[in-house]
């Protein structure tokens, strides 16, 4: 089997961590099959939304430590275990590999849902902040855990952390490793949604088929202007914002939302 599996049912793509033997730690194999899918994800135009979940016991426990031991188990840029013990190698494996994940996930504009079970450590953690939405089953556990490996946040922890729950928080997380219920993290921010663990498929299904059945122009234009406009000021978001009602408004969506309110009606957007 592979170590990632992906699908593609209608509109709605499903990426799947497939190493459930190794809690879904990442290997050469995953990353690649993942980039590979990301990218499919971002350039198609019949894909509607992207589900991120994880095999097994639980969603992702990030990198192989064991594989780590001696310096070993990073990803080598040309897609095999770099074994050198120099550290621009090792800089240069992950940048090209494991980072490219969360570098591809902001290029995608459609929703992006990570469903979380069991556990999210380290940068299996990270992958799902770097969604746009978080769901968990109410069961699972998470930590930044890096710095129990005596490890830096590598995945963009540090990055998207301090952005959603502030720097003090963000620096207590990545500081002591500590692990949250799924409850806490969704007190703090981490989580949209915090699901019983035998109705997380239901949930799941029924919050993506909203999402596929809205307008997607709109929908993929607000994506755009939300992420965009946290690296501008007011003046320039607001410029861009309104060039995207100028498009929307020549669209059918757009008329048959309207209709539909005049009407007293569900919009039927697809």
């Amino acid at each position: 089997m592979k170590d990632l599996l992906f699908t593609v049912e209608k509109d709605i793509a499903k990426i799947t961590l497939n190493r459930p033997e190794r809690l879904n730690a990442f290997s050469v194999e995953m990353i690649d099959l993942w980039i590979h899918a990301l990218e499919h994800v971002r350039d198609s135009e019949s894909i509607r939304v992207l589900v991120i979940a994880g095999e097994g016991r639980g969603f992702c426990s990030g990198g192989d430590i064991k594989s780590m031991q001696n310096g070993q188990g990073f990803l080598h840029s040309d897609g095999k275990e770099d074994l050198t013990s120099t550290a621009l190698a090792r800089k240069n494996a992950i940048w090209k590999k494991v980072q490219r994940i969360p570098l591809i996930l902001q290029e995608i504009d459609k929703p992006v849902i990570a469903v979380i079970h069991g556990f999210a450590f380290g940068a299996g953690f990270d992958m799902a902040l770097a969604c746009d939405i978080r769901i968990a089953a109410e069961s699972t556990i998470i930590s930044e855990s890096y710095v129990k490996a005596g490890l830096v946040p590598g995945d963009g922890g540090a990055y998207f952390l301090p952005r959603l729950i502030g720097v003090d928080k963000a620096l207590e997380l990545l500081w002591t490793g500590k692990v949250l219920s799924a409850q806490e993290a969704k007190e703090l921010g981490l989580l949209t949604h915090v699901v019983e663990d035998d109705k997380l498929a239901e949930f799941l299904d029924d919050y993506v088929q909203k999402l596929s059945s809205g307008p997607q122009d709109a929908i993929r234009l607000t994506k755009r202007a939300v992420y965009q406009g946290l690296d501008m000021n007011l003046r320039s978001s607001l410029d861009m914002i309104s060039s995207s009602l100028g498009i929307v408004t020549e669209l059918e969506d757009y008329h048959e939302g309207i209709r539909a309110i005049i009407e007293k009606r569900v919009p039927t957007f697809r």
